[in-house]
């Protein structure tokens, strides 16, 4: 054991002394969350230039309310009411007569203007777009434009240009503008969490519940936890294979046994991981505290992030280490990397429809498969409401099981597979040398 844990200590050191370590504390979270960083940096980074608008009303009758609508907005919503700075663009809406003759080509013409800059986007509003007749295609609203499809003043048009058309329809069929302006009063829902009560039996009021709780929390801890791995399970392959092929192990292996050359490295890369984990949850709660959202801190699941985490890159790495000591070279290391990634790569692909639906049969299955229950069912868990009781410590039991025979798996393959040379990492290979060690 002494032995195992002075190479450990070695490979530790040799991990966390280096500027990479470092810059890979810090880089790991730009990657991971760089979008929404970059969202945030580049919040007031936004074009205030005018965007002028060319409508082509067929119906008569809808051009005019989205006038009044754009001066509206550029009256009340365009300045920073701190700084007085303006902070959006003014959207101009200007009527352009139909040409009802070749429709065509003044749509060719304003697509011209378009491309000119002289126009942003222009809005064509079909004749029978109040009272839609047998024919869909004369109740269309259609928007032009370079990117219509993410283009906000297109966004921004079709709240004031429905609202226009639902108020014209009920009145046309004889209620007064009173009771049309109460009909069409907008009402949102607000999200609740559910009513509680405290140790001192005194009932506490439903909280709020906000994005950053629904999915900005386990989404966050699940990237994490795929960090920890990227960082401390995936480098072993790599690793392995160049002290076998400089020959480094074969030195090594003079003074220790195969199966201790590789629980060094494990030991090592859950040093490694369990350092930077730290280095992330003790920011994280210190940046919680000070920007005033420490309620959203999941402390009840710290302990469970941690135990998935450690038992997570024990699976892996040694599985990882046992195909690097399979290599003979950079090349086979390198065709092995993207299947060894495919336990890691699965559960960041169905995050997503786990999160919005987490007690579906297939999100329960799939937190339940070892190789996917460190980072699928921490993301279950951390969801408001959580998941049923049973199934995070069957979860957890799945996993060590799956860990003790990796391990036990790997062990034999690396001993094999350390000392071989010229034997090509072929799946028959690694399990008959799993089999018979």
């Amino acid at each position: 054991m002494r032995k195992t844990l002075c190479l450990a200590r070695r490979d530790y050191l040799a991990a966390v002394r280096t500027k990479g370590f470092i810059i890979g504390i810090l880089v790991f979270p730009l990657m991971m969350g760089g979008s929404g960083i970059a969202m945030v940096l580049l919040k007031g980074q936004v074009d205030t230039k005018d965007k002028r608008v060319a409508v082509i009303d067929r119906s008569g009758a809808v051009a005019p309310a989205l006038i009044s609508a754009a001066e509206e907005r550029n009256r009340t919503a365009l300045l920073d009411p701190k700084s007085g700075k303006k902070v959006k663009p003014a959207y101009v809406v200007e009527i352009v007569a139909p040409e009802d003759g070749d429709p065509t080509a003044q749509r060719l013409e304003l697509s011209e203007k378009v491309r000119a800059g002289e126009l942003h986007g222009f809005l064509e509003i079909g004749p029978e777009v109040l009272h839609p007749g047998g024919d869909p295609a004369r109740a269309r609203i259609t928007y032009y434009a370079k990117n219509a499809a993410l283009d906000e003043v297109r966004e921004w048009m079709g709240m004031p240009l429905n609202q226009h058309l639902r108020r014209t329809r009920l009145m046309a069929a004889g209620m007064d503008a009173g009771t049309v302006e109460g009909l069409m009063r907008w009402t949102p829902i607000e999200g609740l969490g559910l009513v509680s009560v405290d140790a001192s039996g005194k009932v506490q009021e439903a909280r709020r519940a906000g994005e950053a709780e629904a999915i900005l929390v386990p989404f966050g801890m699940a990237m994490i936890m795929f960090m920890m791995i990227m960082m401390g399970a995936i480098p072993q392959l790599q690793s392995v294979m160049e002290e076998k092929t400089q020959r480094i192990a074969e030195v090594l292996l003079g003074s220790i046994t195969p199966f201790q050359f590789m629980m060094g490295k494990v030991i090592a890369g859950l040093g490694v991981t369990v350092t930077a984990s730290s280095i992330y949850v003790i920011v994280g709660i210190l940046a919680a505290r000070r920007f005033g959202v420490a309620d959203y801190v999941p402390y009840a699941m710290l302990p469970w992030f941690f135990a998935y985490m450690l038992l997570a890159i024990a699976m892996l790495g040694s599985m990882l280490a046992a195909l690097g000591a399979a290599c003979n070279d950079p090349k086979e290391a390198q065709a092995l990397t993207m299947p060894a990634l495919m336990p890691v790569m699965i559960p960041i692909f169905i995050a997503m429809p786990v999160l919005q639906q987490p007690h579906t049969t297939f999100a329960t299955v799939m937190s339940l498969v070892p190789p996917f229950t460190p980072m699928l069912m921490l993301l279950r868990q951390s969801v408001p409401g959580g998941v049923p009781g049973w199934q995070p410590w069957a979860g957890l039991a799945g996993v060590v099981l799956c860990t003790l025979l990796a391990v036990w798996a790997g062990g034999r393959i690396f001993r094999v597979g350390i000392l071989t040379q010229g034997s090509a990492p072929r799946l028959g290979n690694l399990v008959r040398w799993a089999v018979k060690g």
